[in-house]
């Protein structure tokens, strides 16, 4: 095997798993939720949706020192590592109670805006309320760990991000029938808070025990630690915003289906969770093609081009048996959700029609961590911008042919994007040879 796609596979498989443990957690807490009733799975529903936006604000100091610890992992510079480390924890600081505080003084209005007309009268809202006090100062605990596990995955270790989450997902299967049955909706909100909490103390201890952590400790950072935090925050931010703009897109698009009714709406909204168990395959080869990509850089080799085509090899294989994987199984699927026959004979369809889209983008999102390794994040970012403004309008124009219209804008955005993104590579790639030229002429 391919030296490159060894690496890959390696850092990638914990990485997986580690990023489908929010949405474990997230069907844990329904399931036990859903014995109290429709308004509290309401409520419980919209919080965690609204701790999938959280993520994206979290990747900002989580992905910027994963790229930064790699980095300086591969120059073998300790005081580099200590830099970047310090970023990470000093940006953290300063987002958390931000986030924190705007969250629980916007609590009541955003439960209302969202769950205002739910079945329930005002028993939804106020569930999510009394959740949202819960689990807003609980962001704390899920921001540390985010940033503990993109410290270890800087420092190459990808197996511990994913112990920690089986760690808490195991205590949240336990906790979460006791404190629920004892407290309710609250209960569970208190459930996943201690239980990450616990996980968040086992990642501490891990740091330190961390050979590579454990050398740069006492070494000299060699800049402020504001300079680390604005270093953190360029690398880290065009990641955050490539996410929420994903995030952002999909919404809408939901509102374009809903042009479809009703049964439609549901038929997309369970099929695309379905999606969620492929497409996180795909950002688990990103985030290894970054770590790798930034190592490779930290030791002085350009490895973009070789690390590029074996990442795009991996996730395209996995995208590809995903998607004959969902066609075949498409209405045993969609019956194992409990969806009626209409709703689980459109959203069979649909997985059908899906597989150029998957593949396209498993092709786009494998090249944007080699990018994120290097630097260019913020290229990806103007191409995810220019693919959601495309997909909309395309979206919105085939919906005439059903929700395999809707498959089949997803496809040409994303083939839009897979042509569009090579040429900032190849421009970043003739501007450092004509700088290399000019320095041997000089």
């Amino acid at each position: 095997m391919n030296a490159h796609r060894r690496q890959l596979v390696s850092l990638a498989h914990p990485v997986y798993f580690s990023l489908l443990a929010p949405v474990a957690a997230g069907i844990i807490n329904t399931v036990w939720v859903s014995r109290l009733g429709g308004p509290a799975v309401a409520a419980v529903a919209v919080a965690t949706s609204t701790e999938n936006v959280l993520l994206g604000v979290a990747l900002v100091f989580g992905s910027g020192t994963t790229v930064l610890v790699a980095h300086a992992r591969g120059a073998r510079d300790p005081g580099a590592v200590r830099a970047a480390v310090r970023g990470g924890w000093a940006l953290c600081a300063v987002v958390t109670p931000v986030v924190v505080v705007g969250g629980l003084a916007a609590r009541e209005p955003l439960a209302r805006l969202v769950l205002g007309g739910a079945e329930g009268g005002g028993a939804a809202p106020r569930l999510a309320v009394a959740y949202f006090a819960v689990s807003l100062p609980g962001t704390a605990v899920f921001f540390a760990q985010t940033l503990v596990d993109g410290i270890l995955k800087g420092a190459g270790d990808t197996r511990t991000p994913m112990r920690l989450a089986l760690l808490a997902n195991g205590l949240i299967l336990v906790c979460d029938p006791l404190l629920i049955h004892r407290y309710g909706v609250l209960g569970a909100a208190v459930s996943t808070m201690l239980c990450r909490l616990v996980a968040l103390g086992a990642g501490l201890v891990a740091l330190r025990r961390d050979g590579l952590l454990r050398a740069a400790r006492g070494a000299d950072p060699g800049e402020p630690v504001t300079v680390s935090l604005r270093r953190t925050l360029a690398t880290g931010l065009p990641v955050s915003a490539d996410f929420t703009v994903r995030q952002t897109g999909a919404l809408a698009l939901v509102a374009i289906v809903a042009r479809l009714g009703v049964t439609a709406v549901a038929a997309y909204a369970i099929a695309y969770k379905v999606l969620y168990v492929a497409t996180m395959a795909c950002y688990a080869v990103r985030q290894a093609a970054a770590i790798h990509t930034a190592h490779e850089r930290g030791a002085g080799r350009d490895e973009r081009r070789a690390i590029g085509r074996q990442a795009v090899l991996v996730s395209g294989t996995a995208a590809a048996v995903a998607a004959v994987l969902l066609g075949a199984t498409a209405p045993w699927i969609m019956a194992a959700f409990g969806a009626g026959p209409d709703v689980a004979r459109e959203g069979a369809v649909f997985l059908r029609c899906i597989g150029p889209h998957l593949l396209l983008m498993a092709c786009f999102i494998a090249l944007g961590g080699v990018f994120e390794g290097s630097g260019g994040a913020s290229a990806v970012l103007r191409v995810t911008v220019l693919g959601t403004a495309v997909q909309l309008p395309l979206a919105y124009a085939l919906t005439g042919l059903g929700l395999p219209g809707v498959a089949l804008a997803l496809a040409l955005a994303m083939a839009v994007q897979c042509a569009v993104l090579p040429v900032p590579l190849r421009r970043a790639r003739d501007q450092e040879e004509t700088g290399a030229s000019v320095a041997r002429a000089g």
